[in-house]
């Protein structure tokens, strides 16, 4: 406000306040506190009920004491009660402590969490980032359960790989994780593994695989789903699957739903985060021919009927170049136009009259799917 009152003077007081983004009614409140008279607020008379100043003394002095220094004042006033004396209210407590240090902060002695950043992980490739995550399947009866393991690109969406078992255990962990790795050929340095803060996520079995293996690990931070979005979004796809059940009958029936599910999720579910192509089509190096065929075909439509596409050349949706979790705050890309780059035209077209046309969702599982490269059905 000073600086605003100073600048006011030079340039007027309007300017002033749209230079520092201060509203004007803030503005001349301030000055009319500024040039308030002192001597026309009196000071308030001390009441008769109040506290002699070395009754004050007495209570600071009990109140910073070794005893009660970490105890709320109404403990105190508490405390003292049993012990047979009396001083003030709680609330003449409050008041003093106040007026002493000028503010009351937390009193109490308790613990101090430790701070967890914000995990920030960038793909640009496949097999540079996996998230994996362990979920629940209701059993035949109630309370029972088989544990679902999934281990997940995030760059392409492809599971590299699954297991169903009986219990969650750090030892089923590392078997999965190592024969993953041995069957994507995983090289020392090249892999980060992110997972939530799970008792398997953070055992020293895994732990000591991912050091012996050259894989960097990273976690979640606590009660934060957001921080492993990729697990939870594929695994709600799962549930939200037409064909998934309420309850397994056993454990084989699990996993034999799961074996035709991921080779559909694998193979056939075009995922609209990768261009509406499949994971294992983006997984194994084949994006760039399906979007210029893609274009080719955008082109021979748009050649034989240009009105239809208002002489705009449409072309197909790009992959986006990376995946990242917790994308740090940036500002959007723009092109060689000037505007947001976004697919479904050429960039020539304003952003507003574009519309993306999303295909309906299905949730058709084909009989007749492979069996997954990366396939595990490992149970205890």
């Amino acid at each position: 406000m000073n600086e605003t009152l100073a600048l006011s003077h030079e340039i007027g007081k309007s300017p002033a306040c749209e230079s520092f983004q201060i509203p004007r009614s803030s503005f001349y409140r301030y000055i009319g506190r500024v040039n308030w008279p002192t001597d026309s607020c009196p000071s308030r008379p001390t009441p008769p009920l109040a506290l002699r100043s070395e009754e004050k003394s007495d209570v600071l002095s009990i109140l910073y004491s070794e005893k009660f220094q970490d105890k709320a004042p109404r403990q105190i006033y508490a405390a003292l009660l049993d012990e047979g004396t009396y001083y003030c209210s709680a609330r003449t407590m409050y008041r003093l402590l106040a007026d002493d240090v000028g503010d009351v902060k937390e009193r109490r002695r308790q613990v101090k969490r430790p701070h967890y950043n914000k995990p920030e992980l960038l793909a640009t490739r496949p097999n540079e980032v996996w998230s994996w995550d362990i979920t629940k399947l209701k059993g035949p009866a109630k309370w029972t359960y088989f544990y679902l393991y999934v281990i997940l690109d995030i760059f392409s969406r492809y599971v590299v790989g699954w297991m169903i078992a009986h219990r969650e255990q750090d030892a089923l962990a590392k078997s999965l994780i190592e024969e993953t790795c041995q069957k994507q050929n995983i090289m020392p340095g090249n892999l980060t593994l992110h997972a939530d803060r799970g008792s398997s996520m953070k055992s020293k079995v895994v732990a000591h695989l991912l050091a012996d293996l050259g894989v960097t690990k990273t976690h979640s931070r606590p009660s934060v789903s957001n921080d492993n979005p990729y697990s939870e979004a594929q695994f709600k796809t799962l549930k939200y699957c037409p064909q998934f059940p309420d309850r397994f009958g056993c454990i084989q029936d699990a996993r034999s739903f799961c074996q035709e599910f991921f080779a559909y999720y694998n193979k056939e579910h075009r995922h609209s985060g990768i261009a509406l192509m499949t994971p294992e089509q983006v997984h194994y190096g084949m994006s760039d021919l399906i979007i210029k065929n893609r274009s080719n075909v955008l082109q021979e439509a748009f050649l034989k009927n240009p009105e239809r596409f208002k002489g705009k050349m449409p072309v197909p949706q790009p992959l986006p170049a990376a995946a990242w979790i917790n994308k740090p705050k940036e500002v959007p890309p723009i092109d060689q136009t000037g505007t947001e780059r976004r697919w479904g035209m050429t960039g020539t077209e304003s952003p507003k009259n574009e519309v993306e046309v999303m295909p309906r969702r299905s949730g058709v599982i084909p009989d007749n799917t492979d069996q997954l490269g990366a396939l595990f059905l490992y149970s205890n």
